[in-house]
């Protein structure tokens, strides 16, 4: 199996061709990415390294637009949004909200766990179970609702 390098080289690759400037453009943002993170760590990035990334440059993505919305910049804020939807390709499936919430429920049920200070156990024990497959601020909205 080819590494996330190699993958996103062949997508760039394969978008240059085709004339997607936008997507070239958000794909070589991501090979920075990675590649800042391979110098910070000092070892290639694996595939959990590669799913970290990339979360964490859909989330600057959707932050920056909805600044650019504050600030009435909408063609910026479309921009930003549009990178992070080439972005999100790269991550597994989503999982769904009821999946989460049985699975807090059942976490909160076992541990007997209550009130709000529970929240960093459920997000420290269930979160690890879906990276990548749930924004932790989600996550943590729903355990908020389990908990009342």
């Amino acid at each position: 199996m080819s590494s996330p390098k190699e993958k996103i080289r062949a997508d760039i690759k394969t978008s240059m061709k085709s004339g997607d400037k936008e997507r070239t453009g958000t794909l070589r943002m991501l090979l920075a990415a990675m590649e800042m993170e391979r110098t910070r760590d000092g070892k290639e990035v694996d595939e959990e390294t590669f799913l970290t990334v990339v979360q964490r440059s859909v989330k600057q993505r959707r932050e920056a637009a909805e600044q650019y919305r504050n600030g009435d910049r909408s063609e910026l804020a479309d921009k930003e949004d549009a990178e992070a939807e080439i972005l999100t390709e790269y991550l597994p499936e989503p999982v769904s909200e009821d999946e989460v919430r049985k699975a807090i429920a059942d976490f909160v049920a076992t541990e007997g766990l209550e009130g709000p200070q529970a929240i960093g156990r459920i997000m420290g024990t269930i979160l690890p179970r879906y990276k990548g497959r749930i924004d932790g601020r989600e996550m943590q909205r729903i355990a908020r609702e389990v908990l009342g």
